[in-house]
């Protein structure tokens, strides 16, 4: 049984959406999940900028945050991939602990990260 990297089997990628108003592209301004993070459909990933509002983007998907594609600052043309998200193994079950430790074995450290800190962006208003 060798530990490889079984998740990448059945990713998916999101792609930056096309906002609106026939923009081509949109910078990240923040990013709401790390790598490891567990995400559940139409949860907000990310707050990009374009030239007309800051918007939050949620994630079609469902399951652990494999990559983000860009940093904070970045600018993503539209129709790029955004983020890589792995299905969860065993169904819609967060998997155990284990998983955890070995992310923070690998340096992730950071798995929590964005949960009830309520840091960046609360005090401006978000227009739907």
């Amino acid at each position: 049984m060798g530990g490889g990297m079984t998740t990448v089997e059945g990713t998916r990628v999101f792609l930056l959406p096309d906002l609106g108003e026939g923009l081509s592209e949109a910078e990240i301004v923040e990013w709401r999940v790390a790598v490891g993070d567990v995400v559940t459909v139409d949860q907000s990933v990310v707050e990009v900028e374009t030239a007309k509002a800051v918007v939050d983007v949620p994630c079609p998907y469902a399951g652990r945050v494999v990559t983000l594609h860009g940093a904070a600052g970045e600018v993503r043309p539209v129709g790029q991939p955004l983020i890589t998200i792995a299905p969860l193994d065993g169904g819609d079950e967060p998997a155990g602990h284990a998983t955890y430790r070995e992310e923070e074995r690998a340096g992730s450290g950071n798995v929590l990260i964005g949960y009830g800190t309520g840091h960046g962006g609360a005090t401006r208003r978000r227009r739907r």
